[in-house]
């Protein structure tokens, strides 16, 4: 066991909520963006939501079995984003007959993002990231503590 694996712990966690946030602030600025990307048809499509999938970093078979029997030597070890993913969610319908993008019945297609859902995962990627700085900081004072012991 390292004394630094607190530290490992809190600084994966701190990159993973960050890239979650950068995610977050984009699918908000795309909120409106009805012209992203270019389908296999040559046509025009919105920007779609995008998330980031986070997981443990270690998912071993072994470390599961030490954990149920209480004998992990192992202890917080962080995690890892392992991908960020579209949201398969339909786009949002908006009669508008007057933008450049209306269908023939008058109606655009717009981002299937949620500003507010949007807001509501930003502040828990915010307190995430909080409660980590929490944690490398009580991690950092215990180590000093135990510094001084031995002088």
């Amino acid at each position: 066991m390292s004394i630094f694996n607190a530290f490992n712990a809190s600084a994966s966690a701190l990159t993973a909520q960050r890239l979650r946030m950068d995610v977050i602030s984009s699918n908000i600025a795309n909120a409106n963006t009805t012209r992203a990307t270019v389908n296999e048809n040559g046509e025009f499509v919105p920007y779609r939501r995008k998330m980031v999938e986070i997981e443990p970093s270690d998912k071993s078979f072994q470390s599961y079995l030490h954990k149920a029997t209480n004998m992990s030597n192992n202890p917080a070890s962080g995690v890892k984003v392992t991908g960020i993913v579209e949201d398969e969610e339909p786009f949002k319908l908006v009669y508008n007959p007057t933008h450049p993008d209306a269908n023939d019945a008058g109606y655009v297609q717009m981002p299937n993002v949620d500003p507010l859902k949007e807001m509501v995962d930003l502040m828990s990627a915010t307190r995430s990231y909080e409660a980590n700085i929490t944690a490398l900081n009580a991690s950092k004072s215990m180590l000093m503590k135990a510094l001084e012991i031995g002088k």
